[in-house]
């Protein structure tokens, strides 16, 4: 085997940390190595979310075993993030994705910080309370965005969900739990637009970097108290927004 296979599954155990316990960042982490090192955006979009369908199955699995899940919110994701997943799939094939990023990271900057005053001003919610039409409208958009980005759909749909006060630990376990099904529908997609089987090592190391720290997330996330997790998702977002921009006009 070669040895850089070791290197993807490096990135994929502290991308998977990171997603697991923040709600967001396996794809946008992940994807922005594999463009560092030359790999197409297509494909590197591709690659990520095939082994995403593995990670984001345990994941999904640790955080409703540990009572992490909101099924009604989950109920209004699912299907438009499924949707707006294959049509940002299905469009990258044709379109740079990074044309947009800016635009994306603007808005989680601004987002971020408001999850930032947010943890210091509120206390935590008990209940998940109700979610409108404007939920499933951001599920279609958080899919879209994912696919078009190479990751997004956990930094957009709950940093979006936090920032309006929502239980940071249920919408966490519950975008995360959503998000295989829309990994899973983004990856059918690609399968069936591209040819990139020469990016094996990266999805099998990923996959494997992935699946072995989806538990130790989901658990973290049980551990940490809430206005721990709401700091640790608005610095997040604030530094990677931060950076894109500044990549992106240097």
């Amino acid at each position: 085997m070669d040895i850089t296979i070791l290197l993807y599954v490096l990135v994929g155990f502290i991308a998977q940390v990171i997603d697991g316990a923040l709600g967001m960042a396996y794809g946008v982490s992940s994807n922005t190595f594999l463009l560092s090192v030359g790999i197409p955006p297509a494909a590197a979009s591709a690659s990520v979310h095939m082994a995403e369908v593995a990670t984001t199955a345990v994941s999904g699995i640790s955080h409703w075993r540990l009572g992490n899940i909101d099924w009604n919110l989950v109920k209004r994701l699912l299907i438009p993030g499924v949707i707006g997943g294959v049509a940002g799939a299905y469009l990258l094939t044709s379109i740079d994705g990074n044309i947009i990023k800016p635009y994306i990271s603007a808005y989680l900057l601004i987002m971020g910080i408001i999850i930032l005053v947010k943890a210091f001003n509120q206390k935590e919610r008990k209940g998940a309370g109700e979610y409108t039409a404007r939920v499933s409208a951001l599920g279609l958009v958080g899919g879209f965005f994912d696919s078009i980005g190479g990751g997004g759909w956990g930094p957009v749909v709950t940093t979006t969900l936090v920032a309006r006060g929502k239980n940071p630990r249920l919408t966490i376990g519950s975008v995360n739990f959503s998000e295989f099904f829309v990994t899973l529908a983004e990856s059918v997609t690609f399968v069936l637009t591209l040819s990139f089987s020469q990016y094996w090592q990266i999805i099998l190391g990923l996959l494997i970097g992935g699946a072995i720290a989806a538990p130790l997330a989901a658990r973290m996330t049980k551990i940490l108290p809430v206005k721990a997790l709401m700091i640790m998702v608005g610095t997040l977002i604030i530094i990677l927004s931060i950076r894109t921009i500044y990549l992106t006009l240097v």
